[in-house]
């Protein structure tokens, strides 16, 4: 992992890129070895893709967040290796739920297919540009987004042979 020196340096080298271009790293943070950055919504193409060419090609994972009640309150995150000299950074973006898009991967990384699925059908975020933005766990007439803190906790209630009032007391 870069150190928090190596993090701010990867900033810098990202902001000062053509490609990517300044104001595009909102915030880093080194916490428990770990290195993040978080990127404008808008250029997470050119962000993921400049750090492809630093040696990150291998997109480990894809997955959302919910940061309630904080705003902007929905994350996604991109965790990347380089796995030439064994390194790892995260990249997260954080989007409103009143518009939640963000420009999809899938492209340049096929292996975020599903994962951008997934984080859709959880969390709501709708992946501009994903070859197949549909549902991949719930039904396709599901509403809501299971993962969200604000998605109502319960469901329905399983039925049994003591809870079922109107089979009690008529021996069939």
């Amino acid at each position: 992992m870069p150190d928090a020196t190596g993090l701010e340096l990867i900033a810098q080298q990202l902001e000062g890129s053509t490609d990517v271009g300044e104001g595009a790293v909102l915030d880093t943070l080194y916490f428990r070895n770990r290195a993040t950055l978080t990127v404008d919504p808008e250029r997470i193409v050119a962000v993921l893709t400049q750090l492809r060419s630093l040696g990150y090609s291998f997109l480990a994972s894809v997955h959302g967040s919910d940061y309630y009640p904080e705003q902007p309150r929905l994350g996604v995150h991109y965790e990347l290796l380089d796995m030439k000299n064994i390194d790892r950074i995260s990249v997260r973006v954080r989007l409103h739920t009143d518009a939640p898009e963000l420009d999809s991967v899938t492209p340049q990384w096929p292996t975020a297919n599903h994962p951008e699925r997934e984080v859709y059908d959880m969390f709501g975020v709708v992946f501009r540009g994903h070859p197949d933005m549909r549902r991949i766990l719930m039904p396709e007439d599901y509403e809501g987004h299971p993962q969200r803190r604000d998605f109502p906790i319960g469901g329905e209630p399983v039925l049994f042979t003591y809870n079922d009032h109107n089979h009690l007391g008529s021996p069939e």
